[in-house]
């Protein structure tokens, strides 16, 4: 088997499109992503900013949007589980 699988009647693989993955949930699928605090302003530009180099967990919508930020992949899963949104995993 390749690495493509179905979901919900699309095919994906590792060329998805960030607009393709923006349409699968009907809004309903956030992902969280592993980031280093290097990178925390360019997805959250109100975010203060922090020492070079922390471990973070971003909360994303399917279309990017940036909902939270935290230092705990848990609390991440959480407060996704708490807006109704199913967490996936994005590495």
């Amino acid at each position: 088997m390749n690495n493509e699988t179905k979901l919900s009647g699309m095919t994906h693989g590792s060329d998805i499109t960030p607009q393709a993955l923006a349409q699968m949930g009907g809004g309903k699928i956030a992902y969280v992503r592993a980031i280093r605090s290097d990178e925390l302003n360019r997805l959250f530009p109100q975010a203060p900013t922090l020492q070079p180099g922390l471990d973070l967990y971003a909360l994303l919508g399917a279309d990017g949007t940036p909902i939270i930020v935290t230092d705990d992949r848990n609390t991440a899963i959480a407060n996704a589980w708490e807006h109704d949104l199913v967490p996936v995993s994005v590495h």
